[in-house]
């Protein structure tokens, strides 16, 4: 990994911006390093509209992961969401979870043992999913390089929808969806969101 500094900021704009919004130029100096230069934009920023969040379904493969969900839902099938155990992939099952359990019963979640299993998809994730007869497993914050485990759940008759944030490798899983704003092929316009925001983006497509 290599860190880029960010050019010093203009002094001018600094103060113009921490005037115009009444606060300290040390937070106005934040928020022209983010780009953030007027009052309209820190206005958006700090209070962000619906209405100005992009279509879910520029995101690739989003058509084909909402199609899978609604099927698995009318079949009656158990479905697993699984993230990885660190921040961003707890607070991403919470989400997507919470969310599914609201019209939905048959959820479940799983959290890799942080020493037995590490990061990531496991194969004692999925012999699980075997084990309680899930059928679904939605991947979140992980899964974009699990190549080999998604092909081992195939055989097991369990279908994967990925929801990763992670840079792609060569080869993408042969999942039945792979939702990842880095692919090369996606044209969604935002390409930093974290796990738990491309789950957000999975449950905006569902909420359509």
């Amino acid at each position: 990994m290599r860190w880029n500094l960010s050019p010093k900021q203009n002094l001018e704009t600094v103060t113009h911006l921490a005037q115009a919004l009444g606060i300290d130029p040390l937070l106005s100096s934040l928020l022209v390093q983010r780009g953030i230069t007027t009052f309209d934009q820190a206005k958006r920023f700090f209070r962000p509209s619906l209405e100005e969040l992009h279509d879910p379904f520029l995101m690739q493969d989003m058509d084909l992961a909402v199609k899978r969900i609604q099927q698995a839902i009318e079949a009656q099938e158990n479905i697993l969401v699984y993230g990885d155990y660190d921040v961003d992939g707890t607070t991403s099952v919470a989400l997507l979870s919470s969310y599914l359990k609201t019209y939905y019963p048959n959820i479940a979640t799983y959290i890799p043992d942080r020493y037995d299993e590490g990061y990531g998809v496991s194969y004692k994730g999925i012999d699980f999913a075997q084990d309680n007869d899930i059928t679904l497993i939605i991947a979140l914050d992980c899964g974009i390089k699990a190549i080999e485990k998604v092909a081992y759940a195939s055989k097991k008759g369990i279908d994967f929808i990925i929801c990763d944030h992670h840079r792609p490798g060569a080869k993408l899983p042969k999942a039945v969806a792979v939702l990842d704003p880095k692919r090369d092929d996606c044209s969604y316009p935002y390409k930093e969101l974290c796990g738990c925001g491309v789950g957000f983006k999975l449950i905006q497509a569902l909420g359509v």
